[in-house]
């Protein structure tokens, strides 16, 4: 087991790391006020890492033969290393107020390019519920025991998604297309893990370059993975609309009326939508829920 303490500033790690999380069941990652348990499969090997928050100070504890390699980037997990330099929350009075109730928000990244690849397409087209439902199938189908005391399940490797049949895809609710395109870029998935290395354009350009990774793909990546400040998720069915709502008061919005909203904070435009998400804030519903469905049943 190895272990570090680094003194912090204002941290609220449950939000920070939300967005790495896939749904409360994600048995890769556990979540509580303060503290994180999370699995992953590191270039040195499989690691379990441990984050509690408190008294100023943030303990990192990680378990595994990938144990340095996690403990090392487990402040950049946690947005240590995100400083927020240029960010004007004083643009709107909305993100003004989100900004002084929520101090603690920052952007995280993992790192783990491929491991934040799998969920997003995962989350294509389909539901969020259906998605996280999948994304636990697969986990728990195509996964190894994590080391350490926490009992958590490690994500799916590369080289074993790769090898992966489609019908083991359907099982977990996955249709071919969503197999397909998980299949051809764990195929490439040193090609993939190059972007964590590359300028945010450069890193946007390689997401795209594979086949079904488009721009909402990528900046769901960007922002886990990367730790991309800026991205914004074009295409995403609730986004625009919580946008909308929080800056503008209308119920519904346009990706379009989405980024003209946010151009004042360009750059830092994945920072005051995670402050709207964080907040809860969520537009008017204006009709029932898209009903769920069961892809391994057709």
């Amino acid at each position: 087991m190895v272990r570090r303490v680094w003194v912090v500033g204002p941290l609220d790690l449950r939000r920070t790391l939300a967005p790495a999380r896939r749904g409360a069941g994600d048995p890769s990652m556990t979540l509580a006020p303060g503290e994180c348990w999370r699995a992953s499969n590191t270039p040195d090997g499989p690691a379990t890492t441990h984050l509690r928050h408190r008294g100023g100070q943030l303990e990192i504890e990680a378990w595994g033969p990938g144990a340095c390699w996690a403990a090392e980037h487990a402040p950049a997990l946690a947005g240590l290393h995100d400083d927020g330099e240029g960010f004007d929350p004083r643009c709107h009075p909305v993100v003004s107020a989100l900004h002084r109730r929520l101090p603690g928000v920052r952007i995280g990244r993992t790192g783990a390019v491929c491991e934040a690849v799998v969920p997003s397409v995962l989350e294509q087209k389909v539901t969020g519920l259906e998605a996280k439902r999948s994304y636990r199938s697969l986990v728990r189908a195509l996964g190894a025991p994590a080391p350490g005391p926490a009992g958590l399940t490690l994500p799916p490797t590369p080289t074993r998604l790769a090898g992966t049949p489609s019908w083991t895809f359907h099982r977990s609710g996955v249709e071919r297309k969503r197999a397909d395109t998980i299949t051809c870029a764990m195929r490439r998935a040193a090609r993939l893990e190059e972007a964590a290395g590359m300028s945010r354009a450069d890193a946007h350009r390689r997401l795209q370059a594979f086949p079904g990774i488009g721009p909402w793909t990528a900046a769901e990546v960007a922002i886990v993975a990367l730790g991309d400040c800026d991205a914004v998720s074009v295409g995403d069915y609730h986004l625009k609309n919580q946008v909308a709502w929080a800056l503008s008061g209308a119920a519904r919005g346009s990706d379009d009326r989405m980024l003209e909203l946010l151009e004042p904070w360009a750059g830092h435009r994945t920072r005051v939508v995670r402050l709207i998400v964080a907040a809860g804030v969520q537009a008017p519903r204006f009709g029932p829920r898209a009903p769920l469905r069961s892809i391994r049943d057709l």
